[in-house]
């Protein structure tokens, strides 16, 4: 596959997610909830996880309203956090940010961000990392905040 190629496969996975996202049910019960906001765009992020009782992610739903890279981004993460336990839902987070910040990775960092690693090419254009960020961002705030409430049980 041409460069060019490989960037219109990558838009196309964007605009697919965009236009169909994947687990865009909203959960009730959820143990791990998020909101995540952009200000200077307006770009939302609802999160919500449900958890085995192993502390894996059973179900993700997500709502949004937003750019199509912010949402795409979003859907995108809600297939790839299926099954993960929260720390390495954090990993996921954490490898993500460096990719969008330019750090290079390993290969074994780039496979564990399985179809997140289309958004590599966000970097391109630097005003939309944010986008891209902000369902992490969200995810992040959600790990901390039920991380909380289960040390004051």
């Amino acid at each position: 596959m041409l460069p060019n190629d490989l960037d219109e496969l990558y838009k196309e996975v964007i605009l697919d997610h965009y236009r169909h996202p994947r687990n865009s049910q909203r959960l009730e019960d959820a143990q791990v909830t998020a909101h995540g906001f952009n200000p200077f765009c307006g770009d939302e992020v609802d999160l919500q996880l449900r958890l085995n009782g192993d502390g894996a992610v059973r179900e993700v739903g997500f709502q949004g309203r937003g750019c199509s890279i912010s949402q795409a981004s979003a859907s995108l993460l809600t297939e790839e956090l299926k099954g993960k336990t929260l720390a390495e839902a954090e990993a996921l987070r954490g490898t993500f940010r460096r990719m969008m910040q330019g750090e290079k990775l390993t290969d074994a960092e780039t496979e564990s961000l399985g179809g997140l690693a289309v958004l590599a090419g966000v970097r391109q254009f630097p005003v939309r990392i944010k986008c891209a960020l902000l369902s992490f961002a969200a995810l992040e705030d959600g790990i901390k905040e039920h991380a909380r409430r289960q040390r004051r049980k």
